[in-house]
């Protein structure tokens, strides 16, 4: 294929770049990652993304994790050009649907001597193992079953035995990755061995099926985690042999947890779809995954989905590893959510009271404008949209959930039940029931009892939201409107009577 010169890096005439997930679990936030670097590149380059999907393990892959795949890139927002659903030149896009592509290059490896099966048992494998350790050698393949006979394997077929099909590796000399973020890495040859490409069942393995695809595929660069750099020189290996030309490698840096653990669900959720049951914006999202191992500058954290595309470069990729950090994370959602007008925000909030059983299904006009206003109310509050549920949804119900601790910590208070009564009997004779008319009840009864002003506030917040944190007081009992308000306050005095005794 055609190359040419491109910002300094060899590229084949089209950039084409490939996320290829194994569906054995959910979308989690380092494949989504790896996903994310994968297709803005492409995006900045202006070429295609591939979407492959690797099911070579049968055992463990599922429907299920499948669909959770495609989910979770939809959400995000990352479309594919080429891959399942949407098709291609290069399909089939799904590994057990390419079982011919594999036959042809185990072929073409058998015809030129670097291919060969094996017929070892996994008790001899394992004693193998045990004899090299005991003897200070790398336990690894010795290659006994190189130089077998037809006869012999023959013979070791009618015992039953399920050959798998080995690489036979050049083991002199060095394997150099040329890797794009990494400069370059050598690998002794010596420290590799005939590692297995067919296994038992007649699937191929990961290594083999993966330089096959992406050879089959013209894949010009591979992106992916450092975890599969000890992976590359067997691949370098495979591409050499069967005459391929290699792509351009790029192994992105680890995702760590805050104790610089590798990051797994003891820190919390790590599906990509949790994110989104959680309340996360995808765009939110996006632009804090960048952040794991990219950076355009020192200062700049708040990248759109375009900037990320104009701005995202390789050489700007870190060498070392990114740490997760939730408290972050929440913070960048949260300015996300504020940025929202108000009529997304509503858009994107109401389905969350309705599932929360707080809306019906159907809204009037009067209903939306009750949630436009109340939604303005708690927007500079929450971080999530499954926040501003708890933030909102006293607005919506009969009668709030009870923080008991702020109970206890304002309603029992001695002056308290007095004060209720009078600020009920004052706020019954206000009209219209706006924040101008209830503030001077409130003032009144501060001057009253020679208080500050928050300890008259703080039992009536608890009162009416069952909270102590809300908007402005005198906004939270406008859009309570009167009725609600005061049979919340007649609820509270009652509970205060019942806790003084």
């Amino acid at each position: 294929m055609p190359s040419l010169l491109f910002e300094g890096v060899r590229f084949m005439e089209q950039v084409r770049v490939r996320f290829a997930p194994s569906p054995t679990g959910y979308l989690h936030v380092g494949g989504a990652r790896t996903a994310l670097f994968n297709w803005l590149f492409a995006r900045h380059h202006r070429g295609v993304f591939v979407l492959r999907i690797e099911d070579t393990d049968a055992e463990r892959s599922t429907q299920e994790s499948y669909q959770c795949i495609l989910d979770g890139m939809r959400w995000l927002g990352m479309d594919w050009d080429e891959g399942p659903e949407v098709g291609g030149d290069f399909g089939p896009y799904i590994q057990s649907e390419r079982q011919d592509f594999y036959q042809a290059a185990v072929d073409k490896l058998f015809s030129i001597g670097r291919a060969y099966k094996c017929y070892c048992t996994p008790e001899e494998l394992d004693e193998m193992r045990k004899t090299a350790l005991e003897e200070g050698r790398a336990p690894k393949y010795d290659g006994r079953c190189q130089s077998l006979t037809p006869e012999q394997c023959a013979e070791y077929e009618k015992m039953g035995r399920k050959p798998v099909i080995r690489f036979k590796t050049k083991m002199t000399g060095k394997t150099v990755i040329d890797d794009l973020i990494r400069a370059k890495v050598t690998f002794a040859n010596e420290v590799l061995d005939d590692f297995v490409i067919v296994k038992s069942d007649g699937g191929p393995t990961y290594n083999f099926a993966v330089v096959v695809d992406d050879a089959a595929m013209e894949i010009s660069h591979v992106i992916r985690g450092e975890d599969h750099i000890s992976n590359t020189p067997r691949q370098i290996q495979l591409y050499e042999a069967l005459g391929y030309e290699l792509p351009q490698f790029a192994h992105i840096p680890m995702i760590l947890g805050p104790d610089k653990k590798r990051l797994s669900k003891r820190h919390g959720a790590t599906s990509v779809m949790e994110y989104q049951s959680d309340g996360f914006l995808a765009d939110a999202f996006v632009n804090y995954l960048a952040l794991l191992g990219w950076a355009y500058d020192d200062h700049t954290e708040l990248f759109s989905r375009q900037d990320l595309i104009e701005k995202f470069e390789l050489a700007k990729v870190s060498k070392n590893p990114a740490v997760f950090d939730q408290k972050k994370l929440l913070w960048m959602n949260g300015v996300y959510l504020r940025e929202l007008s108000i009529t997304e925000l509503v858009d994107m909030g109401i389905p969350w009271l309705q599932q929360a059983g707080y809306l019906p299904e159907t809204l009037d006009e009067k209903v939306k404008d009750k949630v436009t206003q109340v939604f303005a109310a708690v927007q500079t509050r929450v971080r999530t949209l499954q926040e501003l549920v708890g933030a909102s949804y006293y607005f919506f119900t009969e009668m709030p959930d009870y923080d008991q601790a702020m109970v206890r910590k304002f309603l029992t208070k001695d002056y308290v039940p007095d004060m209720l009564k009078k600020l009920l009997k004052g706020l019954l004779q206000v009209e219209p029931f706006t924040e101008h008319n209830i503030e001077p009840v409130f003032v009144a009864m501060q001057e009253e009892l020679q208080i500050g002003l928050g300890k008259v506030i703080q039992p009536v917040r608890v009162a009416v939201t069952g909270t102590s944190v809300s908007p402005g007081m005198y906004e939270v009992l406008a859009l309570l409107g009167k009725a609600k308000t005061c049979e919340r306050l007649r609820y509270a005095y009652q509970l205060s009577k019942e806790l003084q005794g």
